[in-house]
């Protein structure tokens, strides 16, 4: 609470009241002060509490400026609470220097807490996040709270320490706090505009695929190569739609046509791998295109499992291993196998040097090795090196 200052609690110039709200308790972080049932008025510049009647008298209440807030939220009572009261949290920046006189000096708390007796009004919320958001003070700056001359006065009454300006290494920490402040402020319009970048993607995958078919269209006029990986640089931006749970009427349904939209998205992208990738992999590029709508691995390997059921190009592989895959129904083992097979006769092959060679992961590398060794292609030397795999011998005897 060592944020709150004394003042007058009639309007200052260019200050203009939004609302107020009784009866309104005051925490210091977790611990309730001593500072309950009052009336809080909100205004376009700060806060300002005090006992009942005494605001419209203008007497000495405490004051806090909206520029001390870095954000604030309603407090989760959990599920067993029943109490009638609300509170909202406060979270504030580091207490200026040159703050006039309060009810606290120090405190450790960096948020306090209003508590409302009746029950908040939903308005209060809209009402403080658009007075934040306006920032009137740096536009319209109001005048000093209390002269030094009138606060000495009134701290004769009050019994409140005269605070004087310094300079020196208190100017120079006064100005290092300017600049965290406006830091701060920075990273809360950075967390504004994100929900405005999160629309821009959806019109950025719009555009990326009347790119890639304007490209379908003139396919002459840039090489082959040149066209499929922009093509691929363009849908990697994102899914513009995808599929989530709450737009589905039950978890079949929604199994159903996340299964639908990876065959989709990954038809082309495991072709183009060999024909088959990895769930961890696929998990990875998936969650990657769906930006912050996430799967989980459980809902991924749910849809994966319905594959062919539906009959997609995709389907579900899980190798004795325990290696998990998503294989394209083109993809033929045989064919796999008399490569292998040919590469091996060159001497000996090993995971590592087959993924290298195929442009795959050493995973999938070993698991085709192996394929190759249960068709009776091939044959293992497992050492301390390496594993190897040496082509069958006995089928070229005659």
């Amino acid at each position: 609470m060592n944020r709150f200052e004394y003042a007058e609690s009639k309007l200052l110039q260019n200050e203009i009241q939004l609302r107020r709200d009784i009866p309104i308790s005051i925490y210091d972080g977790d611990t309730k002060s001593n500072f309950s049932g009052g009336e809080l008025v909100l205004t376009s510049h700060r806060f300002i509490w005090g006992r009942p009647g005494e605001i419209s008298r203008e007497q000495i209440c405490l004051s806090l400026a909206l520029r001390h807030i870095v954000f604030f939220e309603e407090e989760n009572q959990g599920p067993f609470s029943f109490a009638k009261s609300k509170k909202i949290i406060l979270h504030l920046a580091e207490c200026p220097i040159d703050k006039l006189p309060g009810p606290v000096d120090n405190s450790s708390n960096m948020y306090i807490k209003f508590s409302f007796k009746e029950g908040l009004d939903p308005n209060f919320l809209f009402n403080l996040s658009d007075a934040i958001m306006k920032k009137a003070w740096e536009i319209t700056p109001i005048l000093p709270m209390m002269s030094d001359v009138s606060l000495q006065n009134k701290s004769e009454k009050t019994k409140l320490p005269v605070i004087k300006t310094r300079t020196g290494i208190i100017g120079i920490e006064r100005s290092l706090q300017e600049r965290q402040r406006a830091t701060d402020d920075s990273i809360s319009m950075a967390f504004q505009d994100l929900k405005k970048l999160m629309e821009m993607a959806k019109d950025m995958v719009s555009i990326s695929k009347t790119i890639s078919a304007k490209i379908k269209e003139r396919q002459g006029d840039i090489t082959e190569d040149e066209t499929v990986k922009f093509k691929s640089y363009l849908m990697s931006l994102g899914i513009d739609d995808p599929v989530t749970r709450e737009a589905c009427k039950s978890s079949n349904e929604y199994f159903r046509q996340l299964a639908m939209q990876l065959s989709q998205i990954l038809e082309e992208p495991i072709k183009e791998v060999g024909g088959m990738m990895t769930l961890t992999d696929v998990y990875c590029r998936v969650n990657r295109a769906r930006g912050l709508e996430l799967l989980s691995p459980e809902d991924l390997l749910n849809a994966s499992r319905l594959l062919a059921p539906l009959g997609l190009p995709i389907v579900l592989r899980v190798f004795d291993s325990g290696v998990m895959v998503l294989q394209a129904k083109s993809h033929d083992d045989n064919a796999v196998i008399e490569g292998i097979t040919e590469l091996a006769k060159r001497g000996s092959i090993t995971a590592e040097e087959l993924a290298q060679s195929e442009g795959i992961s050493v995973i999938l590398a070993r698991e085709r090795l192996i394929v190759t060794e249960k068709n009776g292609r091939a044959c293992r030397d497992d050492a301390i090196e390496a594993l190897r795999f040496y082509p069958n011998l006995f089928l070229d005897q005659k």
